[in-house]
């Protein structure tokens, strides 16, 4: 009786969807020490040039690991590094990219609407090799093509860390 129970679980798909055993999975992920030295450096840059601006550098998973807001930046700055960062991380792809192509293509036009995503220029994703590990956002330059330069000499300041 219990070989006919089987059989008839294994015809009807049930027993094939049943766990063998746990699948482990290994992932990259960014440091707090690299997350804040990402974040010191992207609001040194926009510093350098005069900007008073918010960095905000968030892990794989779109969450804060470091916040650092300049002398007088300004109070929403906060929230825009933050969402710039978050829409980043989940996209993998820079902010400026993703304007763009809301702009160019009828199809993207609805990503805006995702709660959370700040489709302005000034978020950059953090790759270590091909894995996106993070990503820093800015906000709070006179442009966002201008946060992200920020955040990208942030990146480049540190490019030996991300191996």
């Amino acid at each position: 009786m219990r070989h006919i129970a089987i059989a008839t679980l294994a015809a009807v798909g049930i027993v094939s969807t049943l766990p063998a055993q746990a699948q482990v999975r290994t992932e990259k992920n960014i440091s707090l020490a690299l997350a804040s030295e990402i974040a010191a450096a992207s609001v040194e840059a926009c510093t350098a040039k005069g900007y008073a601006v918010t960095a905000t550098v968030v892990d794989r998973a779109g969450t804060v690991r470091a916040v650092l807001r300049a002398d007088n930046a300004g109070v929403h700055t906060v929230d825009a590094s933050r969402a710039k960062a978050y829409t980043s991380a989940s996209t993998r792809t820079p902010t400026g990219t993703i304007l763009e192509n809301v702009q160019k293509t009828p199809a993207a036009q609805y990503l805006p609407n995702i709660e959370g995503f700040l489709v302005v220029a000034g978020g950059v994703p953090i790759k270590s090799g091909n894995d996106v590990i993070g990503a820093v956002g800015v906000g709070g330059a006179p442009g966002g093509h201008l946060d992200e330069q920020c955040a990208a000499a942030a990146l480049d300041k540190v490019k030996d860390k991300l191996i």
